[in-house]
């Protein structure tokens, strides 16, 4: 699951990409229409039918989640995007020889508010112990 094109993680095509990038933003379970009418926004035209097709695949995969809604259904992420992505992360170093070299480079480019965060969430796990 490591990202291609920017945004893009790998495993999942271009269209299912975006897919999952409008679904990530809604707030609300969607229907195949929302997506196709969200695409559409983007000035991208597909088929119901390629939608429908696209939806399949990604609930096939595990990357949704969908509930019966009339004679359709209604998706949702099975996972945060920052779920995703960590996922992404923990496969890219899982492949690597030398993980613990893959995460100091890792650590040597992150910004100042990243080593912020990673510092306040690896200081506040140790105070659950």
């Amino acid at each position: 699951m490591t990202r291609g094109k920017k945004g893009h993680i790998k495993g999942l095509g271009a269209l299912e990409a975006d897919v999952m990038d409008i679904l990530w933003r809604c707030a609300e379970p969607q229907s195949v229409r929302d997506i196709l009418d969200s695409l559409s926004n983007r000035n991208q035209t597909f088929a119901y039918t390629t939608v429908l097709t696209v939806m399949t695949h990604l609930y096939e995969k595990g990357w949704v989640l969908r509930d019966k809604h009339g004679r359709g259904f209604l998706y949702r992420p099975s996972r945060s995007r920052e779920e995703a992505t960590s996922r992404a992360l923990r496969e890219i170093l899982d492949a690597s020889a030398d993980s613990a070299a893959v995460l100091l480079h890792l650590a040597r480019n992150v910004s100042a508010t990243e080593s912020e965060a990673i510092r306040l969430g690896l200081s506040s796990g140790d105070s659950s112990k």
